[in-house]
């Protein structure tokens, strides 16, 4: 393809009136392609259709009808009638046509007929399918042109120069490749080949080397065998020398038995007795324990009792502390209302004081004043 379709609107009213007639057709094209599917099964789609659509559809059907049987007999007859029959197909598709415009043009007047009829009905002809998509391509493809400036047909045909000029220096690059890819299959069948003469080398110097390994285990055999004759030989000398070991440690451990019976005789006695001292210190541990562990529950019981009581007594005092930080921030916040009233009052008082002084000073210069105006007066009158 030659470029991506852009999705762009139409910039002109010719342009859509071209897109318009071309969306129609599509529209009229998937109708008709429905109306055999239609008239397949007309019985259940009667209600819907009503009388009308009903009766142009039937019409439609005998006219379809009387089309294939005339096409099937045209090619059994002979050439004398075939002009006849050729007259007689020419007028059945012009009321062919005809039927097929009505029945368009009923169904187009109810566009949600058409909606629910393109619902139900699903099954296509594949060469009716091929046409429509082949069609809508088309409309695609005129509408891509429709909206191509020429600068941009310029652009596209400067591109698909360029795609091919590339194509070919890919195509020439591709060869040499290929030719460097023979050459370098034929070195690696060089090197395999190489490889196999020294595999097979090394399979005949690994054959006698298993001989010679052969001759070498049988050798070992050989000399394993005898130093093993020799070796039980050596060891059924020795055993009868530990025999006698044996036998001779064995009158020594009898005579050492009866010689120490007594003395361990006397330790087990000292022992029994060590055993009841031991289990008689085990039965006082056992009571002091006793006793130390009714003490230890008892001053648990009453250490559990004062935890208890310390814990609401650091209850209360954690609420008396949160009460206590409350009132001194009540206190902290009355003492800064006091000192910012304090305030308040010193600077009111100030302004005060300053706003008498200077009408104290107001008063005493009005009173200058006049009294400066009445002598100017009594002057000018003594004059």
């Amino acid at each position: 393809k030659a470029m991506i379709t852009r999705r762009l609107k139409p910039d002109s009213i010719e342009t859509e009136r071209i897109v318009t007639v071309l969306d129609e057709t599509i529209a009229k094209l998937e109708l008709s392609s429905l109306i055999p599917c239609i008239i397949d099964s007309l019985d259940k789609f009667a209600d819907m259709l009503g009388p009308e659509i009903t009766n142009n559809l039937i019409e439609h059907q005998k006219l379809s009808k009387e089309m294939e049987r005339l096409l099937s007999s045209s090619e059994e007859d002979d050439t004398m009638r075939a002009e006849e029959q050729q007259g007689c197909l020419c007028l059945l598709e012009q009321h062919l046509k005809c039927s097929v415009r009505n029945v368009l043009r009923l169904l187009l007047a109810n566009p949600l007929l058409c909606q629910a009829l393109k619902y139900k009905v699903w099954e296509r002809e594949s060469p009716a399918e091929e046409f429509i998509k082949a069609f809508g391509e088309f409309r695609n493809f005129m509408l891509e042109r429709l909206l191509t400036s020429p600068m941009e047909e310029k652009e596209k045909i400067r591109f698909m120069e360029d795609m091919s000029l590339q194509i070919k220096k890919n195509a020439e690059v591709i060869t040499a490749l290929r030719a460097e890819l023979a050459a370098a299959i034929r070195t690696q069948e060089e090197e395999i080949h190489k490889k196999d003469n020294v595999i097979e080398d090394l399979k005949t110097s690994i054959q006698h080397l298993t001989k010679d390994c052969q001759a070498g285990i049988q050798h070992i055999k050989q000399e394993a065998e005898k130093q093993q004759e020799e070796d039980l030989q050596a060891s059924q000398s020795r055993c009868a020398r530990l025999q006698q070991d044996v036998q001779q440690l064995g009158a020594q451990l009898n005579a050492l038995v009866v010689e120490h019976r007594v003395p361990e005789l006397a330790l087990r006695k000292r022992k029994c007795r060590m055993e009841m001292e031991i289990v008689n210190w085990i039965q006082k541990y056992d009571a002091d324990m006793e006793e130390k562990q009714a003490e230890y529950e008892k001053v648990h019981a009453a250490y559990t009792e004062e935890k208890n009581q310390l814990s609401l007594l650091m209850e209360k005092r954690a609420v008396l502390l949160q009460e206590y930080s409350q009132i001194e921030e009540e206190r902290r916040i009355q003492e800064e209302k006091k000192e910012q009233a304090l305030k308040e009052l010193n600077t009111l008082t100030l302004a005060a004081t300053r706003i008498q002084a200077f009408w104290r000073g107001y008063l005493i210069r009005s009173l200058y004043k006049s009294k400066i105006k009445k002598k100017k007066k009594g002057k000018g009158k003594g004059k």
